[in-house]
């Protein structure tokens, strides 16, 4: 089948109700359910009439705390941070400064303007503040040697003589140099994915694809993270990958949203993203299906018009943007909540009664907007696991409308 560009029109105006779950006839009432490690499927009985098994079409996850805990992930990564700042000549730096640096230059960015400051990129901070290092190091030797050349101490430098230097330090930067140190921490911090990947993880996605092996199965995160890249566990297993950065507008007004108007921001652009990247990926699928089957009469199923039956469910470990945000899109959700002795931070991040994770660049003001959000999108958990080995269970269960 040839996708012609009036087609992929067509995909891209699709009404968010694509996945909305049909109505179908039940004499039985279900509502979401909890699974923990000792929960064993439940029996079906034989006299109860249950709506059709739905057959999953779509599985989304999020990365971070989802499938690997994010904090010994980020610290690995500011590790390679201060390994890559020494061998480009910028030694002495502790491997949380790119995390400190990082909130000073929000705070900054936010007194001027705190529209912008909300919607950095993790990826747009961190090289703020990786180049703010550099800059920093470069500024203390130009003094240094100014110094030493007016044979005078560098607290005797008048401050004409300081903004001088601090401007040259900003143009001896290398940007070329930012970016391979940004590249440093981005490819550990995946290596890093890989290492700490939560225990039955891959067991899990592996018995998700015998199960329902026609699955797209995709990843959508805040951050840079991908999972096709992190080639000896999530790869196999992974269709695409939707970031919040490849969508700069839809981000942008999110956060703005989020800063101005209480607990009323939505994710429906992200979700969108990632419910359009399935369609051109099955109705592509469909179409080689096709061509290569036997059948002369076979007839490609076309998006939406024959899907409209399949199933999309999204795992996440956070209320609002995981839950709140793919719900709103038509998708069934299982939210993940790990023990915390496994590092998923999700369960106390949003507890302003204690002290947020040292990686954290998230303000206040932004932590009270998503905990109104954490409370409205807790209706619209479909069913909540405490290990990843529960999940096949959970995604089964939404499927047979028991959950």
């Amino acid at each position: 089948m040839k996708i012609t560009s009036i087609a992929l029109v067509t995909l891209f105006s699709i009404s968010v109700q694509a996945f909305a779950p049909q109505t179908t006839s039940s004499t039985t009432t279900t509502r979401g359910s909890v699974l923990y490690a000792d929960t064993q499927e439940a029996p079906t009985e034989a006299k109860v009439s249950r709506p059709k098994v739905q057959q999953l079409g779509l599985l989304t996850f999020d990365l971070d705390d989802t499938l690997y805990p994010i904090g010994p992930c980020v610290e690995a990564a500011n590790n390679a941070f201060v390994t890559a700042m020494e061998k480009y000549g910028f030694p002495g730096l502790s491997a949380f400064d790119i995390v400190e640096t990082g909130k000073i230059v929000r705070e900054e960015i936010a007194n001027e303007d705190p529209e912008k400051a909300a919607a950095l990129t993790h990826t747009e901070i961190r090289e703020l503040a990786i180049r703010r290092e550099m800059e920093k190091v470069i500024l203390e030797r130009k003094l240094q040697s100014t110094a030493e050349d007016w044979a005078t101490q560098v607290s005797s430098l008048s401050p004409i003589v300081r903004k001088h230097a601090q401007d040259w330090a900003k143009t001896a930067v290398s940007e070329s140099v930012v970016q391979s140190v940004l590249t440093q921490w981005e490819m550990e911090r995946h290596h890093a994915a890989e290492r700490y990947i939560f225990p039955h993880v891959i067991e899990s996605l592996k018995k998700i694809k015998e199960e329902h092996p026609n699955v797209v199965i995709g990843a959508v995160t805040d951050g840079r993270a991908n999972p096709l890249l992190m080639t000896f566990t999530l790869a196999p297993y992974f269709d695409f990958c939707m970031s919040w950065e490849d969508d700069q507008g839809g981000r942008q007004q999110f956060f703005k949203e989020l800063d101005t108007v209480d607990a009323k921001a939505e994710l429906r652009w992200i979700y969108d993203a990632a419910r359009h990247k399935y369609a051109i990926l099955k109705e592509a699928q469909d179409a080689i299906d096709s061509a290569q089957s036997d059948e002369a009469e076979i007839q490609p199923l076309v998006w939406p018009a024959t899907y409209d039956d399949l199933a999309w469910i999204h795992v996440g470990d956070d209320l609002a943007f995981d839950v709140g945000g793919s719900a709103a899109c038509g998708a069934k959700t299982v939210l993940v909540e790990l023990p915390r002795s496994v590092g998923q931070t999700a369960p106390f991040r949003f507890d302003l009664s204690v002290q947020q994770p040292a990686w954290s660049t998230t303000s206040r003001k932004e932590l009270e907007a998503r905990i109104a959000m954490n409370e409205k999108a807790r209706p619209k958990v479909n069913a909540e696991i405490n290990t990843m080995e529960r999940l096949p269970i959970a995604i089964n269960e939404i499927l047979r409308g028991d959950a």
